[in-house]
């Protein structure tokens, strides 16, 4: 009586195991490897740049306005029924203190004269610039501060003395004060003392392409008319909204509808919002040079079923299963694009962190973002690779072998 012997069971590979045999093809043919994981890489590089320097982008953002805080509110002139430019009120400023919630307001004013570097200049050369007459707590209400010299006092703001903002200061060519020879510039018919140079205050654009003016000076000297062209004034957070709802009522009870209202901030953000316009679009360039680095690990894949035909039907005649061969092919195609992949997020990182310095931001790397370049890559890789691993599964150890 002869018994039948069952054959023995093949023996079980570990994840280490499996891990060696995946990375065995790598090793062998490195250069494949590198330039096949080239294309996962410089998706993933793309990927993570595009998603991390608009997240460094806006935490710099974030930041600024909490040091120049959100609570600003800027009230100016807006159009009459026959649409020519409205007044605001001689008293609009004390009319804004007596909101409650108001902290803080003051004022500056359009004076209609051209500021020049010297009586040479013809009148009609502006460089974009204005001459505005201003109250000596404008600066503590905007929260700037001066760079050079000082903000006008109550000592000099009745007499010929100007303040000039960032803007205005590099397009008059004066980048310093010498306190014992202070610069001038050509205002009306006279010259005015330069005491300041302010720093640059994104919340007021428009003062940075200013010469101020002190407001009595101004009335005295450049025939202004006393009406301020925007009113600036703070209040607090919570209490921004309700004041920007009765502030037009406020400052011209008879016609409120010609008082213009906006809140700096909102445009600083919405700013952010329009530059950030085309990231949707390298979001998709970097995807599809992911696709085309799938293509290529695909690819890559195949071929190596193929050039390793003996090595596939020697193993299956050693014993090896057709899961053990698909699990092998599969590991090598996932570690070739997780590679690719890491590599991918370390240049994103490089990228990143390099312009985010180059602009003075915070280096912001969301977790998940990076975790996702890795994982993405490795199910590109494992979709890349399910064919051709079905293939070397499939493949007789007789055929392989012959």
């Amino acid at each position: 009586m002869t018994t039948a012997i069952a054959p023995p069971d093949p023996a079980r590979l570990g994840p280490g195991d499996v891990v060696s045999l995946g990375a065995h093809g790598m090793r062998t043919r490195p250069m494949r490897a590198v330039l096949s994981a080239l294309g996962i890489g410089i998706g993933v590089a793309a990927m993570v740049a595009v998603l991390a320097i608009p997240a460094s982008g806006a935490q710099a953002l974030h930041d600024k306005l909490a040091a120049l805080g959100t609570n600003l509110l800027v009230a100016g002139p807006g159009k009459t029924m026959f649409d020519k430019e409205a007044k605001l009120p001689d008293t609009a400023v004390p009319m804004a203190k007596r909101i409650a919630p108001v902290t803080a307001a003051s004022a500056t004013g359009k004076t209609g004269k051209t500021v020049r570097r010297n009586d040479k200049i013809d009148a009609g050369e502006t460089s974009g610039l204005t001459v505005n007459a201003a109250r000596p707590d404008l600066l503590d209400v905007l929260g700037g501060k001066a760079r050079e010299g000082t903000f006008l006092t109550a000592a000099n703001s009745g007499f010929p003395a100007v303040v000039l903002g960032s803007i205005a200061a590099q397009r008059l060519g004066i980048d310093h004060i010498d306190p014992k020879h202070p610069p001038q510039v050509w205002i009306g018919d006279q010259w005015f003392t330069v005491a300041g140079i302010l720093s640059p205050m994104p919340l007021a654009p428009e003062v940075e392409r200013s010469v101020l003016v002190g407001w009595d000076a101004a009335v005295k000297y450049l025939g202004f008319d006393g009406h301020p062209s925007a009113v600036y004034l703070r209040a607090p957070e919570s209490d921004v909204d309700s004041v920007r709802s009765v502030l037009g009522q406020t400052l011209s009870p008879q016609a409120p509808n010609e008082v213009e209202v906006r809140r700096p901030s909102e445009a600083l953000a919405a700013q952010k919002l329009t530059s950030s316009t085309y990231d949707a679009l390298f979001l998709g360039l970097g995807g599809v040079a992911l696709l085309v680095g799938g293509v290529g690990v695909a690819n890559t894949m195949v071929i190596s079923v193929l050039e390793r035909r003996r090595e596939i039907g020697l193993r299956r005649a050693l014993g090896a299963t057709k899961r053990q061969i698909r699990g092998q092919f599969l590991t090598e195609s996932v570690l070739l694009s997780g590679l690719g992949g890491l590599c991918g997020v370390i240049v994103g990182v490089v990228v990143t962190a390099s312009y985010a310095l180059s602009q003075g931001w915070p280096a912001v790397l969301p977790l998940g973002t990076l975790l996702g370049g890795v994982g993405v890559a490795a199910l590109v890789g494992a979709i890349a690779g399910a064919y051709p691993a079905m293939r070397a599964a499939k493949l007789p150890p007789t055929q392989a072998l012959a």
